[in-house]
């Protein structure tokens, strides 16, 4: 473990799973989440859906917000049928915040603006987690 990282988090049995298109944006949240967090990086929501059978079902999806461009909002409620009780964030730029916008009301949670940060992406999870300590989810500006 890491300085700085809270034990009770890292052994309260909740996982993650990144599902994005971009390699990088993956390895990323992962590294941020992993210390605190059970992490899964996974290429689509296919993958998601084959990894999330059974116990290792996902509490949190960080979804890239490329895959509600191409697949539409109805992947939102997919996701949410599949997983029941998961909390959905979108990981987007900026320039994509009107679609996280629609997405969230569609059903998703929150979302994650990048540039990302450790601390922000850890704050925004720990909330979405109802975590102790973890300050309010702030939505977009745009809402």
């Amino acid at each position: 473990m890491q300085i700085g990282v809270e034990t009770s988090k890292a052994v309260d049995q909740r996982r993650v799973f990144v599902v994005d298109e971009d390699e990088i944006t993956r390895s990323v949240l992962q590294f941020m989440l992993h210390d605190e967090i059970e992490t899964h990086e996974l290429a689509s929501p296919e993958e998601a859906y084959d990894k999330g059978q059974g116990w290792l079902a996902p509490h949190v999806v960080l979804l890239g917000v490329s895959f509600v461009q191409r697949r539409g909002l109805e992947l939102i409620g997919q996701i949410a049928d599949k997983f029941p009780g998961v909390r959905i964030l979108i990981v987007c730029d900026k320039s994509e915040e009107a679609l996280a916008v629609e997405a969230m009301k569609a059903g998703a949670h929150g979302a994650m603006v990048k540039p990302l940060t450790l601390e922000s992406v850890r704050k925004k999870v720990d909330v979405i987690l109802g975590r102790g300590g973890a300050a309010p989810l702030v939505q977009l500006n745009i809402i």
